[in-house]
């Protein structure tokens, strides 16, 4: 979110060389790597919500131990709520793989955390994500909120709407209205698909930005091109985690 021995604890699953792997976002030069992005969103039971989360958090070590936690949040609204979703770094399939098999062999990790907390998840949703060539993940300047928002292209992939999508992204970030922490293409999960991470102060802040941006004759411009491409869209307003990296 894992040990043989405290040795475990302290030190990553050894990374896995594997065949280089490239993002299919083609609007700017391939992905060079084969690093990707885990998104997993766990549905849990509303009684039980705020005690995993405590558990998670006294045993967050044991988890990270294996791999890079980049995000974990709370879904404060947008969808069902009791809900919580967390972002997983990994270098390719074989490091995840490696990671998973440690963890299901992770005494600690299984005893302390998972089979305990196991039965306050109703469900589990995962998708394998690149981050897009001309994105990277960004730090935000101080603790906030957060917004996931996500948008359902029509088939034909960023070679049809790619660059309509990466100038009305770069609309709202040139002007300032939110904080962009990153863009994600779906490899896993719908495709066509496209999660676009942003940061801000406040939820009042994000209401002011959004306000502006719809006034805006630039962003207007460019999210009218955009939408063009758009089957549908939906976000998340999330709360971080104390324990979260991306605060």
């Amino acid at each position: 979110m894992l040990a043989f021995g405290s040795c475990l604890r302290k030190a990553l699953v050894p990374r896995v060389l594997a065949p280089q792997v490239c993002s299919p976002f083609a609007t700017g030069p391939r992905q060079s790597d084969g690093t990707f992005y885990e998104f997993r969103t766990y549905f849990l039971k509303p009684s039980k919500t705020n005690e995993f989360l405590e558990n998670f958090k006294k045993n967050v070590n044991l988890r990270t131990a294996h791999s890079e936690l980049v995000g974990y949040w709370s879904v404060e609204f947008g969808g069902r709520t009791n809900k919580v979703f967390h972002i997983w770094k990994y270098d390719n399939f074989a490091h995840r793989t490696a990671v998973r098999k440690a963890l299901a062999n992770d005494k600690a990790w299984q005893e302390e955390f998972l089979i305990p907390n196991l039965a306050f998840i109703d469900k589990q949703e995962v998708e394998i994500t690149y981050l897009v060539p001309w994105c990277k993940i960004g730090k935000p300047p101080k603790e906030g909120v957060y917004e996931l928002a996500t948008f359902q292209m029509k088939p034909g992939g960023p070679a049809l709407w790619g660059n309509a999508f990466k100038r009305a992204v770069n609309a709202h970030v040139d002007l300032g209205y939110s904080t962009l922490v990153g863009v994600f293409h779906t490899e896993y999960g719908a495709l066509n698909r496209v999660h676009v991470l942003w940061w801000n102060e406040s939820a009042d802040s994000r209401a002011a930005g959004r306000h502006w941006s719809h006034e805006d004759p630039r962003v207007v411009a460019a999210v009218r091109e955009s939408v063009n491409y758009l089957e549908s869209q939906q976000n998340m307003f999330l709360i971080p985690a104390s324990f979260s990296p991306l605060k």
